[in-house]
């Protein structure tokens, strides 16, 4: 039970409020409160006027953002999760979970390098929870920590935590999105020491770096990501399906814990016999086709297209249902037309088209002033001039839209024609533009359901614009050059993704419908402030309050419950 207990220290009466209870057959104070002298009681239940000032001195704290993330990573205990599967060094010292939540929150609202790590976040409300100083977060404690993660630990890490999340949030798992991207570092091109960053097509057009690339498989449930894999930047997007294949089957039993029918889904770069053969064993599959391997599929007449529910495509989206054997497995093929791409398509081309009609046009003058022989520089030759031309016309579809002529003269100077092939892009516009091409084994499923999850690849495509952010959950800079630390960087910010995305799953089931961005910077707002509350005598108080809120500040602050981290 409580009661009001007062005590008496050189001369001044002062008040606590004690709750007693039974321990082991006898009375004990369990919980004692100091409410302060009789004045500054009355002063808090208003019967006596109170001056509130700013303490001087005291610093203003980034709160709402650090705060959330670090209460969800609480919530699904990230550090005791790592901790389990990795010991620290010794008995003192923050534990290695420590380190890395530590680390993912920091990507996740305010990147920085290791080295600045301590001078942000002696700037947050962090020290008050995970009670770190500022000399344990020197940048070699965070390398000495990720040294003692190994690759398999972090795939253990991250097959118990995905677990945890599904159960914990009952996360749909109907639809699950599969891809992978890259992207460029600044490790040095002459370190022959990493083998993860290398020289190949950068998605950025970003070649003159060595890149890393990334796989990730995430949920249409708020683009949570259920795995990821980091793997050479030179291998294509078919090589790194392959090396992944087989945690995405065993990934496929953990989460699911015998649920049925899942699917996956997968853009047409992965597409590779063996590794369909070994998915579908355990998915279901929905993908897309190279249009150019299948033109008998690309010659069906539009006027044998159904029209999709205008409710759900209000736009014009139609398709054509067959089956078809594809990958040595008999596949549902659905053959579909949107006027909106059509129109995308063929602006772009027409686009394209007149730039490469004025660049052959000005290389037509520019080979004819030779064989008037006013031309100046390097003698041009049909070798020359057919490299030129293939040049000009290296995008997607010009060179099946030109005919090309070139001849050489007596003085063996060549000479260009060219013509523009209007048959041949109306053909194109019959068969190809407008026109995706789509496969799956649900047979049962409607052509919108297959239309649906198909077009639900833009889950794992905002995952990756999230992390090639400069600003929030952002995967550059790396600061790291092995391909150890490099592994533990990829996760810490793959852990980064998954307690924001959660963080606006929490905040959309509540209403408010965010981005990720949106959300971090509007919490970002949120500051913690520190108040003296003086009743006219005896010590002040020190309280700890927030600044003023925005109007979706205020919801955020509301849902997400943030008063109880600023206790009086």
């Amino acid at each position: 039970m409580a009661s009001l207990t007062a005590k008496k220290i050189r001369g001044h009466t002062y008040y606590y409020l004690r709750e007693c209870a039974w321990v082991d057959g006898r009375p004990k104070i369990v919980k004692q409160i100091y409410l302060g002298t009789a004045d500054a009681i009355a002063a808090a239940l208003g019967k006596t006027p109170t001056a509130l000032q700013v303490l001087p001195g005291a610093p203003v704290r980034e709160f709402g953002a650090a705060t959330a993330v670090y209460d969800l990573a609480q919530r699904l205990d990230v550090v005791g999760l790592i901790d389990r599967h990795v010991a620290k060094r010794g008995k003192q010292g923050p534990s290695v979970g420590t380190m890395l939540l530590l680390a993912a929150i920091n990507r996740a609202v305010a990147a920085t390098s290791k080295s600045q790590i301590a001078t942000w976040y002696e700037r947050t409300s962090l020290p008050r929870w995970m009670k770190l100083q500022a000399g344990q977060l020197t940048s070699q404690r965070f390398w000495d920590n990720m040294d003692r993660v190994s690759e398999d630990a972090l795939g253990a890490i991250e097959r118990e935590l995905t677990q945890r999340v599904v159960q914990e949030f009952q996360l749909d798992l109907r639809c699950l999105f599969y891809d992978a991207t890259n992207f460029f570092t600044f490790i040095d091109t002459f370190n022959a020491r990493p083998t993860l960053a290398a020289r190949g097509k950068s998605k950025e057009g970003r070649n003159n770096l060595r890149i890393l690339g990334l796989a990730l498989l995430v949920t249409g449930d708020f683009q949570v990501p259920l795995f990821h894999s980091l793997y050479p930047g030179n291998h294509n997007d078919p090589t790194s399906f392959r090396s992944v294949v087989g945690e995405l089957v065993e990934r496929y039993r953990v989460l699911t814990d015998g649920a049925e029918d899942v699917t996956l889904v997968f853009d047409k770069g992965n597409n590779t016999e063996d590794t369909l053969e070994v998915v579908a064993k355990t998915y279901h599959v929905v993908g897309s086709l190279v249009p150019g391997h299948h033109k008998d599929l690309l010659a069906i007449p539009r006027k044998r297209f159904d029209r999709l529910d205008p409710e759900r495509f209000p736009k014009e989206v139609s398709a054509y249902r067959t089956t078809k054997e594809v990958f040595g497995r008999s596949f549902t093929v659905l053959v579909t037309y949107n006027g909106n791409l059509f129109d995308t398509q063929t602006k772009t081309i027409e686009r394209e088209v007149a730039k490469r009609q004025s660049k052959l046009h000005d290389y037509q003058r520019y080979l004819a002033r030779w064989q008037r022989g006013k031309g100046k520089g390097r003698r041009p030759s049909v070798t020359s001039a057919t490299k030129a031309v293939d040049k000009i016309l290296s995008g997607r579809h010009m060179k099946d839209l030109f005919a090309i002529d070139l001849t050489a003269d007596s003085k063996k100077l060549p000479g260009l024609r060219y013509r523009f092939d209007h048959a041949g892009y109306e053909r194109l516009k019959r068969t190809l533009l407008g026109k995706t091409l789509l496969f799956t084994d649900n047979a049962h499923w409607s052509n919108e359901q297959i239309v649906t999850a198909y077009r639900g690849q833009h889950h794992v495509e905002n995952s990756f614009r999230q992390m090639k952010d400069a600003h929030y959950v952002c995967f550059r800079p790396a600061h790291h050059w092995t391909d150890q630390k490099l592994r533990v960087h990829a996760f810490t910010c793959v852990l980064a993704l998954l307690l924001c995305t959660l963080l606006r799953r929490e905040l959309a089931h509540k209403g408010i419908e965010v981005s990720v961005d949106h959300m971090l910077e509007t919490l970002s707002t949120i500051r913690e402030v520190q108040l003296m509350i003086s009743a006219g005598r005896g010590r002040p108080r020190v309280q700890r309050t927030h600044s003023k809120l925005e109007p979706l500040a205020a919801q955020m602050f509301e849902a997400l419950d943030l008063n109880r981290f600023l206790p009086s």
